[in-house]
């Protein structure tokens, strides 16, 4: 394999691991504030609109959320979107 291949190969592995990382602490951010807020995954779910297990998937990082649910779910959380996504 060339250089360039290998170069490549690793620019987008670690863009991968980062993706995941960041998702995890984005969910773990969002369970935080579930917790704090005295509210189940169900009752998250029913103010956002949304499944239980989607909520599920995203506190545990194996969901990229749209934009528009990150909204969605902010406000659920009684919260800015700017809150749930501080320094990850």
């Amino acid at each position: 394999m060339s250089v360039v291949v290998l170069s490549a190969y690793k620019y987008f592995y670690t863009l991968y691991m980062n993706k995941d990382k960041l998702l995890k602490k984005f969910g773990e951010k969002v369970k935080l504030k579930r917790a704090e807020l005295k509210l189940t995954q169900e009752g998250l779910a029913f103010k956002c609109g949304f499944d239980r297990t989607y909520i599920s998937l995203v506190e545990r990082g194996l969901r990229n959320i749209s934009f528009s649910n990150l909204s969605i779910l902010a406000e659920g959380l009684n919260t800015t979107i700017s809150s749930l996504t501080k320094e990850l």
